[in-house]
């Protein structure tokens, strides 16, 4: 298989940040407008197609039969890649023998004004006879690993050949797999089912859920829509950790900045998502007397307490915007080959203290309405 070469540029991996959760979030809601869909998506297929089309998971995804051949072909290119690794050790083995054949002969050999005795024509001759054994299986080592990339190569251009005469056979077999699936139902129309019950996850225990006014409406909605945003980060990390695994197995070829990209995005994910998780109420609470108090004792108890949420929000803040700033004014970068930059991923928690002390106002607010209206 050829390698690959791709290091994520810079540009594209804050650009994806930013325009594909706002992409997420259109279709999204755009698909809640239009209600569930109904039979297969040509869009799905061909994501099936562009990530997993080795595995013909795109042609199973259509309940087509098809889609079991792309295995015996996947399975084959894993295990020439898998012959190529051992041949290159042998070449490499082949080789550094090669190297120290010649360094032996070239010890061996008489000096011109030298008489030759027997012994050191006999050493001779067994250094280039010994040079000439390596070399030999040096060549064949070669031969073996031009053999089974020959191999591999073929392999990479039939499964390519399959994917791109796949791609342009989709759109007729999803309208075929959606008339089928459409007859069928016609046949035998699916029961009528009560969506199942999930139980409300976090603590449960905050009383000023259900509490609105006009502000803290505003707040809880920029801090859901920040919440969404930064959730659809996680997909992002499916494709880019599938890239690696492919690149790695099939291509022999491991990335330098998966890794590092993904867990800073996990670590600015963390910071943005933490004001919709304390709106949200699923912050871990670990108390032994809140849990007993009434509704009315616990806003209380929050209103009190909010001052230690404050404190810490704000040294929080400080703390985080002298860190951020610091990087703004040196232009930091981080020390890996992938070099990218660090003051835009250090921004991000002085602005999710932020985010978190207007969601504190907000909940303020709600309890001590709460506590006004003596109840939701």
């Amino acid at each position: 298989m050829p390698s690959l070469n791709f290091v994520l540029p810079h540009w594209l991996y804050w650009g994806t940040l930013i325009v594909f959760p706002l992409l997420a979030m259109y279709f999204v809601k755009r698909q809640k407008q239009r209600g569930t869909p109904q039979g297969p998506s040509l869009f799905i297929a061909y994501v099936f197609c562009l990530c997993a089309g080795f595995m013909g998971l795109h042609r199973l995804y259509l309940r087509n039969m098809w889609g079991l051949i792309f295995i015996p072909v996947f399975l084959a290119i894993l295990y020439t890649n898998d012959e190529m690794r051992d041949r290159r050790e042998d070449v490499s083995r082949t080789r550094a023998a090669v190297e120290r054949s010649h360094t032996a002969i070239r010890r061996a050999e008489i000096p011109p004004n030298v008489s030759a005795t027997p012994r050191m024509t006999e050493r001779l001759k067994r250094a280039q006879s010994e040079g000439s054994a390596a070399e030999q299986q040096f060549a064949q080592a070669q031969a073996d690993l031009d053999r089974w990339r020959g191999y591999s190569r073929w392999l990479a251009i039939l499964m390519a050949a399959m994917l791109l005469t796949d791609a342009v056979l989709l759109p007729g077999t999803v309208r075929r797999a959606s008339e089928s699936e459409a007859a069928e139902r016609r046949l035998h129309p699916p029961a009528a089912e009560a969506p199942p019950h999930l139980d409300q996850q976090g603590t449960g225990e905050d009383p000023t859920l259900a509490v609105h006014t006009r502000l803290t409406d505003k707040i809880e909605l920029l801090n859901i829509r920040v919440g969404e945003f930064a959730a659809y980060w996680a997909v992002i990390s499916v494709f880019v950790y599938y890239y690696e695994v492919i690149a790695r197995f099939v291509f022999n070829s491991p990335t330098n900045w998966v890794h590092e990209s993904m867990f800073l995005m996990y670590g600015m994910q963390y910071m943005l998502a933490g004001a919709y998780a304390y709106r949200e109420d699923q912050h871990v609470r670990v108390d032994v007397i809140y849990t007993k108090f009434s509704p009315r004792g616990k806003a209380a108890a929050d209103i009190v307490t909010s001052v230690f949420f404050f404190i810490f929000i704000g040294v929080l803040f400080w703390t985080s915007w002298r860190f951020a700033a610091d990087a703004i004014n040196n232009n930091e970068h981080s020390f890996t080959e992938w070099g990218v930059q660090y003051w835009s991923v250090k921004l991000m928690m002085p602005i999710g203290a932020g985010l978190l002390f207007l969601q504190g106002i907000s909940k303020l607010i709600k309890d001590v309405a709460f506590l006004a209206r003596g109840r939701a």
